[in-house]
């Protein structure tokens, strides 16, 4: 286990490398951030070729991002362009808002889509399934910032019981745990269906169920356990994506989270900002994809790395 965790952590660091090198060059041809940053303003050319020296803009590319890989090992990427405060800094400062938003909509989509599944999956065909396959393709084919809208729409602007945006009480993070945990809750539901309805045709859940063994707990201590394994890998890529897929949610609530953050500074160009935004997203992703592939064991002995 230690040498298999050791390998992904060497993997994940390829990755992270690999993302760092797309950010970069994609900042690199969106162009010159010191001429959007003064865009309208009467500067000369003297000055901004002082304040590319002054930012560090003004050697080469390659010697640029060698300059902020170094800085990388260090824990340093560089200032904002604009506040000239660590842009490490700046995101994680926003980190806890996105993780409370994130987990708060991970939250209710698990809640809704765990009993939808294990409904639709023990009775099959009936008027309950039928239901929570139609929420399952509702959720799927419903776009966030659409919803969103709506939600806000409804139950801030016509009925006043919740605040449109910000940030700082429970109220706030219910429309958007909504809008964005609606679309895994979709997935999660229709896939612990298939997977519980694949579960309970097996012949160990057929005999004890012959043998007169209560139902529901037969499908919460064998089926359930056993159906949950790919479940787990959804769940663990959706917490990901969502950590690093909150861009469209937060924007539309005024959330101040990671994503609006890296919204700003992509209008700003602040190209360390949105390096530091990237980076952190991936590493929380690669993270929560660890520790799913760690909790495989768990879930069932017979895996073995």
């Amino acid at each position: 286990m230690g040498r298999y965790i050791l390998n992904r952590l060497l993997q994940a660091l390829f990755v992270l490398l690999g993302v760092t090198v797309v950010v970069f060059t994609l900042l690199q041809v969106a162009g010159d951030p010191v001429l959007i940053m003064m865009s309208g303003t009467a500067i000369s050319q003297s000055d901004l070729q002082a304040l590319r020296r002054e930012l560090g803009l003004d050697a080469p590319a390659v010697v640029r991002f060698l300059r902020f890989l170094g800085g990388l090992a260090r824990g340093d990427l560089g200032p904002s362009l604009r506040s000239g405060r660590p842009a490490l800094e700046l995101v994680l400062e926003r980190m806890p808002a996105t993780l409370l938003l994130t987990g708060a909509a991970l939250a209710f989509a698990l809640a809704v889509a765990v009993p939808v599944g294990i409904v639709s999956a023990v009775r099959p065909n009936g008027v309950l399934d039928l239901l929570g396959r139609t929420l399952a393709v509702v959720g799927q084919a419903t776009p966030v910032f659409w919803l969103g809208l709506m939600l806000i729409l409804l139950f801030a602007v016509r009925w006043g019981w919740l605040p449109p945006g910000g940030y700082g009480t429970w109220a706030h993070v219910v429309m958007p745990a909504a809008a964005l945990g609606l679309y895994p809750m979709a997935r999660i539901s229709r896939l612990l269906r298939s997977s519980l309805l694949d579960v309970v045709r097996q012949d160990y859940i057929r005999t004890a169920l012959a043998k007169g063994l209560d139902e529901p707990r037969i499908i919460a201590r064998h089926a359930l356990r056993n159906a949950t394994i790919p479940v787990v890998t959804i769940v663990g890529l959706t917490f990901g994506g969502l950590i690093g897929g909150a861009v469209v949610t937060e924007t539309v609530f005024a959330w101040p989270g990671v994503g609006q953050l890296a919204v700003q500074a992509i209008y700003n160009r602040d190209a360390n900002v949105v390096q530091a935004a990237v980076l952190v997203g991936a590493v929380a992703f690669t993270l929560v994809n660890l520790t799913v592939d760690v909790l495989y064991a768990a879930l069932d002995p017979r895996i073995r790395y």
